[in-house]
């Protein structure tokens, strides 16, 4: 466990050779991955969502696909489609983006409504079906998409259902002034991500992923992760708070949070710690918070600071 534990701190810091001054959105990223769930990178335009998305899947040795959505995107160029074949008299499969490990989703909302909703069985069940046939993705599959909330020309916004089915949402927000000086620097390299080298492959990761799952978590962390829901649900601000897969998500980022610190078992901090990146894009505000300008940020902090942390007794 301790080896795959430092391979994932491998492909961090991998990463950081094309990504500067992100290294904790870097881990969330990672812990999502441990925790097999699919990533939402939600920023501005010329932040490095793409870059960073990219460096993964360099570093973790996986097949990958990258698709630049518009608006001409159609669901078969993601799920795949039969054709006749003349020489044969027979129609063959012909496999679509998603038929791949790491599957890059960029700008997903400048696509069709239509086109996303293909995504939706395949973020869930990681399979696709084509002419009532249902094929297999690779193992792992993850998403990792990005999408800009700014501009919303040409834009689609994203279902709550399908937002729902991202495990985490993270921001990576401008650099400070050295971070963007060292850009500055690298700009003049030729080529920021050939550096990545890759240092897991498919079968390592699922393997960690394995591990992950299996990480220990006590009655009373997980009647915490219940009662942080509950919390988001009934909280004054609020329209719509976790669901129940929510829960289940952050359940699961407890684990491998836990896994990647190297512990075999889960408190209530890890928890705490990924609760804002699971809950900040399925927690809907209400007409209230909006007319008092109340940010989806805190009411985050709110609720975590007004749900008890359990108190765990250690071994000696």
């Amino acid at each position: 466990m301790e080896d795959r534990m430092h391979g994932a701190q491998q492909v961090i810091e991998e990463v950081e050779k094309a990504v500067v001054g992100k290294r904790d959105v870097l881990t969330k990223i990672m812990t999502a991955i441990l925790a097999g769930g699919h990533i939402l990178i939600e920023d501005i335009p010329g932040t490095g969502k793409t870059t960073m998305a990219l460096g993964f899947s360099r570093a973790m040795g996986l097949q990958a696909r990258r698709v630049q959505f518009t608006p001409d995107v159609l669901p078969s160029d993601l799920t795949g489609f039969t054709i006749y074949q003349k020489e044969t008299g027979e129609f063959a499969y012909q496999p679509g983006a998603v038929m791949c490990n790491l599957l890059l989703a960029d700008e997903i909302n400048r696509t069709s409504p239509k086109t996303q909703s293909a995504l939706l069985e395949v973020m869930e069940e990681r399979q696709v079906t084509v002419d009532g046939v249902t094929r297999r993705t690779g193992d792992p599959f993850i998403v990792i998409a990005t999408e800009n909330p700014a501009g919303s020309a040409g834009t689609q916004l994203l279902p709550e259902s399908q937002l729902d089915r991202f495990m985490i949402c993270v921001s990576m927000g401008y650099p400070t002034v050295e971070e963007e000086m060292e850009i500055l620097r690298r700009s003049q390299e030729e080529g920021r991500s050939a550096g990545i080298r890759p240092v897991l492959d498919a079968s390592a990761l699922r393997e960690m992923i394995h591990e992950a799952r299996e990480i220990y978590i006590h009655e009373r962390v997980c009647r915490y992760i219940a009662e942080l829901a509950k919390s988001s649900r009934e909280n004054e601000w609020t329209e719509l708070g976790l669901s129940p897969r929510g829960a289940v998500a952050l359940t699961a980022m407890a684990k491998a949070c836990a896994y990647l610190k190297g512990r075999a078992y889960v408190i209530p901090s890890d928890a705490e710690e990924v609760f804002p990146c699971v809950a900040s894009h399925r927690i809907l505000l209400n007409m209230k918070a909006k007319a008092g300008r109340i940010k989806v940020a805190e009411v985050i902090r709110q609720i975590l600071e007004n749900t008890e942390k359990p108190a765990l007794k250690t071994r000696r």
